[in-house]
């Protein structure tokens, strides 16, 4: 007799996708890249975050579309396989999935950072210890985790509007169009700070956790993007009306330093807390999400059948939980630089997303009659025009990135194909 295989539960409503999509994506980034985006953009850093957006939106459309046809947590490659065939589909997860543990790790060092400034330990040791315990967490049954993440993304989201209400009083203070780089400035900013936006795209590995998912997830993810896009430029605007892009462009805790000028140095350590909180809420998401894709090759046969497993008491896929883990683990010890793992997940999110847009432009000649609860508009004819958009900008960003990263994402795209041919192939 066949044994039934765990199914995960399904306890996720709109409000509570919501919350978690902006949990992921308002954290690190805004807490830690502010500023140094601002010394590459002057005060016109809220063009690049408006920039950050529109990619981001872009996609997101995309995603929105393709979550509805194929509600799966093996998003990326569910999408692609039938209209880019199953090697580059694999590629695809394969990058999307080394991208968010990255991210995962890039956040654990930002986490790190914050918490060494509480206990003075190394850095590294510290977002390893990080990672571990948000692994337990995420071990959790979902609600448990899902709560607990948007308790994070509540208090990081009031730490941001604190800094917009800080801001209000020296509003038109400064000059926000000066560019000390020019618009070059603005471009290269926006490819760095792409990383604060990271997260929405995680949302589709939640599928199986969500009720009613065609129409809950495609809602979640743009009100997500707009709710973060709208606080990370308004954030933006205030700490550079405070404080102006040359003494922020300098400090290694932008947001802190805004609101020390306004309440004093006592606020660092509300700050702190905050930031503590904002890294971990997009921490655990991530690791979260980077489950859940391995779950979903485990359950499309690409990879080992343990990597499916789920908990009989938790309802959640434990040994891929655990396996992120580790490799965020080693990641984060062989790595330890925030600003290089930051820019290599940023040029393995783009190409994604670039094949993530021609997924959507190819299905629309190739499965017109497949049900699309959430659909692109603006087309010419069938040719959708979003994300034809979405590919031109995500391929302009990539040109924008430091060159040593796009190098070393290279070699990771090309460890795909041969992970692939290893171990992908039928």
């Amino acid at each position: 007799m066949k044994k039934k295989r765990l199914k995960l539960k399904r306890e996720l409503g709109l409000w509570q996708t919501t919350l978690i999509g902006v949990g992921v994506i308002v954290g690190a980034g805004i807490y830690a890249l502010v500023g140094k985006a601002a010394g590459i953009a002057g005060n016109a850093v809220w063009i690049s975050f408006l920039l950050s957006a529109l990619v981001a939106m872009f996609t997101g459309l995309s995603y929105a579309e393709l979550s509805s046809m194929y509600p799966k947590d093996s998003a990326e490659y569910l999408y692609c396989k039938k209209p880019l065939g199953k090697m580059i589909a694999y590629v695809v997860a394969f990058l999307i999935l080394i991208g968010t543990i990255m991210a995962a790790s890039a956040v654990a060092l930002g986490f790190g950072g914050y918490l060494a400034k509480l206990i003075p330990t190394n850095v590294i040791l510290l977002a390893a210890i990080g990672l571990i315990v948000f692994g337990f967490i995420a071990f959790w049954k979902i609600e448990y985790s899902s709560n607990l993440t948007i308790i994070f993304s509540v208090v990081s989201i009031i730490g941001l509007l604190i800094i917009v209400g800080i801001g209000t009083k020296y509003f038109g203070s400064v000059d926000y169009f000066a560019m000390p780089n020019a618009w070059p400035g603005v471009f290269s900013a926006a490819a760095l700070i792409f990383f604060a936006f990271l997260g929405f795209e995680d949302l589709v590995k939640l599928t199986e956790e969500t009720k009613q998912p065609k129409k809950t997830i495609p809602k979640a993810l743009i009100l997500s993007i707009i709710i973060s896009a709208v606080l990370y430029v308004l954030v933006s605007i205030s700490a550079v009306s405070v404080l102006g892009y040359k003494k922020l462009g300098l400090s290694d805790a932008p947001l802190a330093d805004v609101a020390n000028v306004a309440f004093g140095a006592n606020t660092s350590l509300l700050m702190i807390i905050i930031a503590l909180c904002a890294t971990a809420s997009t921490l655990l998401m991530l690791l979260i999400a980077a489950s859940r894709t391995v779950y979903g090759f485990a359950n499309e046969k690409l990879l080992p059948p343990v990597c499916g497993k789920v908990h009989k008491k938790n309802k959640t896929p434990h040994i891929a939980i655990f396996s992120v883990t580790l490799i965020g683990v080693l990641v984060v010890i062989l790595l330890g630089q925030i600003k290089f793992v930051a820019n290599l997940t940023n040029f393995l999110v783009f190409v994604t997303f670039i094949f993530i847009n021609l997924a959507v432009i190819i299905l629309r000649y190739t499965d017109p009659k497949k049900k699309r609860v959430c659909k692109i508009p603006v087309c010419l004819g069938k040719f959708p025009i979003i994300p034809l958009l979405g590919i031109l900008f995500c391929g302009f960003m990539i040109i924008n990135l430091p060159i040593t990263e796009v190098l070393y994402g290279c070699v990771v795209v090309v460890v795909g194909f041969v992970v692939y041919f290893v171990f992908g192939r039928e």
